[in-house]
């Protein structure tokens, strides 16, 4: 099949998902899909808000169960970012596991139904396409259904952490430079912990925020500095009048009396320089080939203590190659039931381990060993890992830099 014929069959399909009901996509596709490979059945798998299963829309009892989402047929898929060609008990016919990334966004995995005898590579890469403009459309589906949002729910979510998901970008971003990915716990009751990224054509911005308290009094406190470093952001600012400015907003809301722990990170995408505000308490390591060290930085005033806070920043670099693993307290700073700390240690030794899993899945093993020290799914404190694998621009300049700079 030529090039023109496949664009057309492209267009084709993504103009019947756009002109579906945002409620009413996987029929749609099914209908779609029937006719075009000879589908049987089409399922959509939504990975839940832990990443710990994936979940089928619609939920039972109309739908079918939730799987593994990193076992079997479908959660290889899903972890591995491939597609993945099941045999059923019928040799006629296969399950073909698709993923459902949008921008390096996973959503979860779309199954299709299909005669084993039409298949072959072509096929599954055409599905593979379909599933990704699906993506799309279910993110713009989010704003007038709540469908795909309840399918991703386990259990019911704490009003807290309802208001931080619609607060998160999503779960990772990938671009030509680099690949994001994060991870949040307990992800059914975030109240504080917060992570968010913005991109432009020579820039990345990267936050992590720690917000004092817990529950809904953390979460009003989260959001309030989010989109107090959002704005500040929008109108052009470095990243320490960023902080200065939601600083200001903070405290101007507070009075002090609680604050947000932050650390701003500002990556210059053509040379890999790294601009850096340190405002509290989370902390950055640097995976380098074999060797992985906490980047030590000078430790500014969290955001809202004082009023009218002065921040500068501080510079470092990134290299093709390198891996950048931010923790918040709640990891960094956790302790077992019997006292003992998660520590730098245990997190350099699971980074380490993680060093060819993808940024989600070593953003998701490093808050399962925490899980894992602390005994418990019911952690004591918000943990928020993000993951930065960093690729770079052809020809960038690789450094082997000093110590992080400050820039007055």
């Amino acid at each position: 099949m030529d090039a023109v014929t496949n664009d057309d069959r492209r267009r084709t399909a993504e103009a019947v998902l756009r002109e579906a009901a945002p409620h009413a996509l996987i029929p749609a596709a099914q209908r779609l899909l029937a006719g075009r490979v000879g589908a049987r059945s089409v399922t959509l798998l939504m990975a839940d808000y832990g990443s710990a299963v994936l979940q089928p829309v619609p939920q039972p009892p109309h739908g079918a169960e939730a799987v593994p989402a990193h076992h079997g047929p479908p959660g290889r898929s899903y972890s591995t970012q491939v597609p993945v060609v099941e045999r059923t008990e019928d040799p006629a016919v296969v399950l073909a596991h698709l993923p459902i990334t949008v921008r390096g966004d996973r959503l979860g995995v779309l199954c299709v139904e299909l005669p084993a005898a039409d298949a072959d590579a072509a096929t599954v890469s055409e599905l593979a396409e379909f599933a990704t403009a699906l993506g799309h459309e279910l993110l713009a589906a989010d704003r007038d259904t709540d469908l795909y949002l309840q399918a991703r729910r386990r259990k019911r979510l704490t009003l807290a952490a309802e208001m931080q998901w619609q607060l998160l970008p999503g779960r990772g971003c990938a671009r030509d430079e680099y690949v994001l990915g994060a991870h949040l716990e307990p992800a059914y009751a975030i109240g504080g912990d917060n992570f968010d990224w913005s991109t432009s054509a020579e820039h990345l911005t990267v936050t992590v925020t720690d917000g004092m308290g817990q529950g809904i009094e953390a979460s009003l406190l989260a959001n309030l500095t989010v989109n107090a470093l959002r704005n500040a952001r929008r109108a052009g600012v470095g990243i320490a009048d960023q902080a200065s400015l939601a600083d200001q907003a903070v405290y101007a809301q507070y009075g002090g009396v609680v604050y947000a722990s932050t650390l701003l990170l500002r990556f210059h995408l053509d040379t890999g320089l790294v601009d850096v505000v340190d405002a509290g308490s989370p902390q950055l390591f640097r995976q380098r080939g074999g060797t992985v060290e906490l980047i030590e930085l000078e430790g500014q005033l969290p955001l809202g203590m004082f009023e009218e806070t002065q921040y500068e920043e501080q510079t470092f670099h990134v290299a093709p190659g390198d891996r950048l693993v931010i923790v918040s307290t709640g990891v960094h700073g956790a302790r077992s039931p019997d006292g003992g700390l998660y520590g730098e240690r245990t997190l350099r030794r699971t980074i380490s381990a993680s060093r060819l899993a993808t940024p989600h899945e070593t953003a998701r093993a490093v808050v399962h060993g925490l899980i894992e020290h602390f005994g418990s799914h019911d952690l004591a404190a918000d943990a928020t890992v993000v993951c930065l694998d960093w690729k770079g621009r052809p020809g960038a300049p690789r450094t082997d830099e000093p110590p992080p700079s400050t820039r007055t």
